[in-house]
């Protein structure tokens, strides 16, 4: 079983093996942030904050306590986007590759393992998919380096190496949708910039759409008619919420002196697009969040809550799940047997498990929310921007974070973990066993509504 072998002993269900794998790494990234090495004071970092640091790159958040750049060292913000690129790939992908690498085969249980984290549908295919996946994601983030460089040393002045360095770390959490930014205002001194922006908000987009939608698109994207179910609800949905909450937070914050009335009609467009696709759970801003008006508050929060597509580095409860959910609403509202999507029919297993995926998440906010309020002096439209940007692990903050307490931090990394491991995968790891009923009692009518 190579590398998978001690796990594989202890662990009987694979998504205890994707649990207990990204709990190490971020036991791991919480004693490298806790080096003296790794704070420009020279002193230990506090052990909730390194916690949160960890725990937030692993989890591709970007949530963040303390100012990255200011609070670590080089060797700091190295550790932070190695987990970052960790958490994004996968810690079983990244297991299964060295599994490939060390014994050239894959046993049952990590072919199993690996099926868990990258989604696949097929497990015959999983050797292709874990390499296509690696090679995908340093590619996407070879480009975005170059291009940010390249804006860096020629449009800035930055020295050759710096402009490298600051490319290659901005690259990296965009496309793992972590929004960790060397500057204290995030991306908000490039806001009008579009070579930065623009670069930055695509690589998030194709890092966020799921690599099996990523991987289709690219076999056929001439004939949208033989996409599958999974392609077609992810690309409508996404390309609808970007449309849709580009044009809410322009006209929204259009006269806003302090976020979108300072720019011109270009810029505001440029920001207004920008700001509807961090929300997918890449977590930088180019605008300053606290003082947008409270209903630009709730457009990011629906947003952020629905995140990105599935088996990518997006978070939220995934667009394919309210894809789904709207088609089983479509056809109870017309009395319809079955859900039907194009020439397909939708099984009820599935459409159980966007209803539990909704639930769980609308439910694990609420509580959050209702904990959090009572920890902190904040407001209501503050808490619930803050827990389910750490829930769908978006990263964007109304600026509370670092006042929440030690209580509300640990709040913030249980959120974080739950939000990236998921709600199902979560509690199918706590289970055991899983039971078959052998047999179905009689129906009975319950009048809902």
């Amino acid at each position: 079983m190579g590398v998978l072998s001690p796990l594989s002993a202890r662990f009987r269900h694979p998504a205890q093996v994707v649990v207990a794998g990204f709990g190490l790494a971020i036991a791991i990234g919480t004693a490298l942030l806790m080096l003296p090495v790794a704070t420009t004071s020279g002193e230990p970092a506090d052990w909730v904050a390194a916690l949160f640091t960890a725990t937030s790159a692993v989890c591709v958040t970007g949530l963040a306590v303390v100012d990255t750049e200011s609070h670590w060292t080089v060797f700091g913000e190295l550790v932070i986007a190695g987990l970052v690129q960790v958490g994004g790939l996968g810690i079983m992908t990244l297991a299964t590759l060295f599994t490939l690498l060390v014994s050239g085969r894959l046993g049952l249980r990590a072919r199993i393992v690996a099926q868990a984290e990258t989604k696949t549908l097929s497990m015959s295919d999983v050797r292709k998919v874990v390499l296509k996946v690696v090679l995908f994601s340093l590619l996407c983030e070879a480009v975005a380096a170059v291009v940010l460089t390249g804006r860096f040393l020629i449009g800035y002045g930055e020295p050759l190496a710096r402009a490298v360095y600051l490319g290659v770390f901005h690259a990296v959490a965009s496309f793992n949708n972590a929004g960790f930014a060397l500057w204290p205002d995030s991306l908000m001194r490039f806001v009008a910039d579009p070579w930065i922006c623009l670069t930055i908000a695509f690589t998030c987009i194709v890092g966020g759409l799921g690599f099996p939608v990523v991987f289709e698109l690219a076999r056929s994207w001439r004939h949208p008619r033989k996409w599958s179910v999974l392609t077609r609800i992810t690309v409508g949905v996404t390309l609808a919420l970007l449309a849709l909450g580009t044009v809410v937070l322009l006209v929204t914050e259009w006269r806003n002196p302090r976020t979108l009335g300072a720019l011109d009609d270009p810029g505001k467009l440029l920001a207004a697009f920008f700001a509807a696709t961090m929300p997918r759970s890449a977590g930088f801003n180019a605008l300053d969040i606290s003082q947008m008006y409270p209903s630009s508050w709730l457009t990011t929060d629906l947003l952020m809550f629905i995140g990105g597509g599935s088996a990518g580095t997006a978070g939220g409860i995934k667009v394919t799940t309210i894809g789904l959910l709207a088609f089983v609403v479509w056809a109870e509202m017309r009395g319809e047997g079955r859900v039907n999507i194009g020439y397909r029919s939708l099984p009820d297993s599935t459409q159980r498990q966007a209803v539990t995926v909704t639930a769980l998440g609308v439910s694990l906010v609420g509580v959050a929310t209702y904990v959090l309020l009572a920890l902190t002096p904040h407001n209501l439209d503050q808490v619930l921007f803050e827990v389910i940007s750490a829930f769908s692990t978006a990263g964007l903050s109304t600026g509370i974070t670092a006042s929440v307490g030690t209580a509300g931090h640990l709040l913030l990394v249980m959120l974080m973990f739950v939000g990236r491991i998921g709600p199902l995968t979560l509690g199918s790891a706590l289970a055991l066993n899983s039971r078959a009923r052998h047999y179905e009692l009689p129906e009975e009518r319950v009048i809902v509504g």
